[in-house]
């Protein structure tokens, strides 16, 4: 064994090949789309340092967010009229214009 372990990950890919990475899934959201959930959960999660659970009336069902950032597994920190929480992905929609 000539080469170091992971040596043959450095070469380029070829032209019109992707990387296929392990575990990652595409998220239908972007930073700056506007969102809304789709029904009412259990609790809430703030976005903070340090996160705090609050009950679901803080959001009402047709109010709209605006996505912040993507976190680890699939949750988004949301930006709503009463703060900012962390919401999985398959818990919004997109918002009607």
């Amino acid at each position: 064994m000539d080469e170091p372990l992971g040596a043959e990950s450095l070469e380029p890919l070829p032209f019109g090949v992707e990387p296929f990475l392990f575990g990652v899934e595409q998220l239908p959201f972007a930073v700056g789309d506007a969102v809304q959930l789709k029904g009412r959960p259990n609790y809430l999660k703030t976005a903070d340092p340090m996160p705090m659970l609050r009950p679901p009336d803080l959001v009402d069902s047709d109010e709209q967010g605006q996505v912040l950032a993507i976190k680890a597994r699939n949750q988004l920190a949301v930006r709503f009229r009463r703060g900012t929480f962390l919401v999985e992905a398959d818990q919004l929609q997109a918002a009607a214009p």
